[in-house]
């Protein structure tokens, strides 16, 4: 299995197996990569597996994401990359026969047959799961966008008003949870005052946020 060893001044300082199809970097305690350093955005980057092949996204963070010296906000990775996150280094590995097998279907037309079955049922099982884990959304009750539903498919969500007040939604495996990032007026949930520790969202869930009331739906 791929996996990630993630380092300071040359020190080991954790490594992590890539099991799931999504991986969380950043500071916040539920990621699932967690880096407690001020270089770090709380939603920093994810890690995206499908089959085989991982990739890295940027998630808008404050510092950036790099790999091997260079600023990137979504990349397919390789056996010995190395990403830089904050003041941290992060080098991915995998297997030495997946890493070949990756290059041949990136680069070569004729992939041999006997490959094929070895990433086919992969995929096959990975695409259902991310399917029923990451299903919810925001329904507006208050407003002028009352009725309005936005699916929530990112794994960090922003709603609210800039300026006034901003709250985000992010997605971690079979949850939701929403958080308060700025501004004077409170995130209130169910009546509770929701401050900067993430809160798991549950279905029927009603939100206040910038004067507007929202529900929470998950299917």
């Amino acid at each position: 299995m791929p996996k990630i060893t993630v380092m300071m001044d040359g020190a080991v300082l954790d490594e992590v197996t890539l099991t799931k199809e999504r991986t969380t970097i950043g500071r916040r305690p539920y990621n699932d990569v967690v880096i407690e350093n001020l270089t770090v955005s709380g939603e920093h980057a994810v890690l995206t597996m499908v089959g085989n092949q991982v990739t890295i996204e940027d998630l808008h963070s404050t510092n950036g994401t790099y790999l091997d010296g260079k600023a990137v906000k979504q990349q397919l990775l390789r056996h010995g990359d190395l990403l830089e996150v904050g003041k941290y280094k992060i080098k991915f590995e995998s297997e030495p026969a997946e890493s070949e097998f990756e290059k041949t279907m990136l680069f070569k037309p004729r992939v041999p047959a006997q490959a094929a079955p070895a990433v086919a049922p992969v995929a096959a099982v990975a695409a259902p799961a991310a399917a029923v884990e990451m299903r919810g959304s925001i329904k507006v009750l208050t407003g002028a966008a009352a009725g309005r539903e936005m699916a929530l498919t990112k794994i960090v969500t922003t709603i609210g008003k800039p300026g006034v007040s901003v709250a985000a939604i992010t997605q971690r495996r079979h949850n939701f949870f929403i958080h308060h990032v700025e501004g004077a007026d409170p995130l209130l949930l169910n009546d509770s005052v929701v401050g900067e520790e993430p809160c798991v969202l549950k279905q029927g869930d009603r939100i206040v946020l910038a004067g507007t009331e929202m529900q929470f739906i998950q299917s």
